[in-house]
């Protein structure tokens, strides 16, 4: 990842409209996650937002009061969204399963602006279709440089450049930091690492960058993703074996009790135990994403692999007070890491073992 290119990735392509006098001199247009051309009003003040990840930047930017509705994800089953926004409960859900929205109560909300994920390409069209609003599918994909091109362009349809600038800074120094620790690591030297996500032990993010930022190899990084909008490789068990990693990380963002993949199956689980990160015992939780990024945790994601893909799990103490100083920063308020690490159980993470 080069940390020095421009802002605006290929992700965005924007263009302000020409002239001063009339209404839509400072409309902006944008090119979408789908390649759709959008148009966005001079002045945005309704958001009906049906991507989680876009959702986390617009309570980052400071504009939650701005969202008027949400899909399910953020409210029952994002369990850091209740504790960076608690008013998440009190919105409207418009849209269940992803693929469906009601149309209707969206129309009475009167929204500037309807917010979704390129992986629902069909309700894209469906609500560009239905409704007088602009509909934009926008998603960083995994991907570190339009993450921050997402925070600088929601920052500009909202009116907060100043704070998106602050955060968007704040993440470059923060990412150069963890690259400098790791700059020296020789390809060689780099660990191959297997990551188990969202419930099950085959299923593998393609793109992961804390792990290349970390110093490792994302051994998924050589499959194909299942669809088009995805991020997901589907292995069979013989190929897992044949990659023999030497460090696995299970998905450890869920709570304890929905987890069905946990550290203990992994290493207890007797198809696996030719595989040298079992054999080792260097089998780790880490945090991951679910319907992509929060940016203040895949910082801490990044410094968390940093220590742990050279040298086991990090120092608790120091790992979440650097947990907190970077939660506060997006979120302005202390002790936000600590809470999801309760929430979710997370603390022994930061544990050395015997």
């Amino acid at each position: 990842m080069d940390l020095r290119r421009p802002l605006w990735s290929l992700l965005f392509i924007v263009a302000i409209m020409s002239g001063t006098s009339s209404p839509d001199s400072a409309q902006l247009t944008i090119r979408d996650s789908l390649g759709r051309q959008v148009r966005i009003p001079p002045r945005v003040e309704r958001i009906v937002c049906l991507q989680p990840e876009l959702l986390r930047i617009l309570v980052a930017l400071g504009q939650q009061d701005k969202v008027v509705a949400i899909d399910r994800f953020p409210s029952r089953y994002d369990h850091l969204m209740p504790i960076i926004f608690p008013g998440v409960a009190n919105l409207p859900v418009v849209s269940v399963t992803g693929e469906d929205a009601r149309v209707e109560t969206i129309l009475q909300l009167k929204p500037d602006l309807v917010l979704v994920s390129p992986s629902e390409f069909s309700l894209s069209r469906h609500l560009s279709r239905k409704l007088n609003c602009p509909v934009a599918s926008l998603s960083a994909a995994g991907k570190m440089d339009d993450l921050l091109a997402e925070i600088e362009l929601l920052a500009r349809i909202t009116g907060s450049e100043k704070r998106g600038g602050d955060l968007t800074d704040y993440m470059r120094s923060r990412l150069a930091e963890i690259k400098e620790k790791t700059k020296k690591v020789s390809p060689d030297a780099k660990p191959l690492v297997y990551l188990s996500f969202w419930g099950s032990l085959l299923r593998s993010p393609v793109n992961y960058e804390p792990v290349d930022l970390a110093g490792g190899r994302n051994l998924a990084s050589r499959f194909h993703n299942v669809y088009h909008g995805s991020d997901t490789a589907v292995l069979n068990l013989e190929t897992l074996l044949s990659l023999d990693p030497e460090i696995i990380l299970v998905h450890g963002n869920y709570l304890p009790a929905e987890r069905t993949v946990t550290v203990e199956t992994v290493l207890s689980d007797p198809r696996l135990q030719s595989i040298r990160a079992v054999r080792t015992r260097k089998v780790y939780y880490t945090f991951g994403f679910w319907y992509w990024w929060d940016p203040a945790l895949v910082l801490v994601e990044c410094l968390y692999l940093s220590d742990l893909l050279r040298a086991g799990p990090p120092d608790r103490e120091a790992m979440l007070s650097a947990g907190d100083e970077i939660f506060a920063f997006f979120y302005r308020r202390p002790g936000l890491f600590q809470e999801l690490c309760a929430k979710i159980k997370a603390y022994d993470w930061f544990e050395k073992r015997d």
